[in-house]
């Protein structure tokens, strides 16, 4: 199918006007495509990792070194998606600023964006789990292993961040009625 923007639109999810770098702290949500199961199994409302979790995990822990303005704070890998609350951290610029950028072109996602994080996070991740698929026998997945795009909210304040790590810590334990469930 050829593509034809007068029918075929995609509409962000992002909050109109919001700058993504700016400092802050941002609940995400990242799955796997058609929420295949891939990283482990719930066993008696916990999360077991798979080799693939680990890995997913690993790589989420090594950010702040890829990107020295992030702090990672709360993260859980679920069965076919992740949940994570991630901090920008803008040296230089006064509180709740965007970043700056030094960006030559139009096009493309700005650095130290929360969409450039998950850009990279993402392909990382699928290059080394399709290491882990020849090398190790994982599971194979069909042409892409996350689903394109993500969830994102920009957290407000403390309630709103007691909320969310309270939902993540629970995750596992609600795994029967969470609606990200595909089995």
């Amino acid at each position: 199918m050829i593509y034809d923007p007068s029918i075929h639109h995609r509409r962000s999810l992002r909050l109109q006007g919001y700058d993504y770098s700016k400092e802050g702290a941002y609940f995400v949500t990242v799955c796997t495509r058609n929420r295949k199961c891939l990283f482990g199994n719930i066993t008696d409302k916990e999360m077991t990792l798979n080799d693939a979790g680990r890995m997913i995990r690993s790589i989420w822990q090594e950010f702040p070194e890829r990107f020295p303005n992030i702090d990672v704070d709360k993260f859980i890998i679920m069965p076919n998606h992740i949940h994570a609350v991630f901090v920008i951290i803008c040296t230089g610029t006064g509180k709740s600023e965007p970043c700056v950028h030094n960006h030559d072109g139009p096009n493309g996602t700005l650095p130290d964006t929360v969409g450039r994080i998950l850009q990279a996070y993402k392909s990382i991740t699928t290059d080394e789990y399709i290491k882990g698929v020849r090398q190790w026998g994982w599971e194979p997945f069909n042409r892409k292993l996350w689903q394109r795009g993500y969830w994102d909210h920009i957290i407000r304040d403390e309630k709103d961040y007691n909320r969310i790590w309270e939902y993540i810590h629970d995750n596992p334990a609600n795994w029967q009625n969470d609606p990200l469930n595909s089995l």
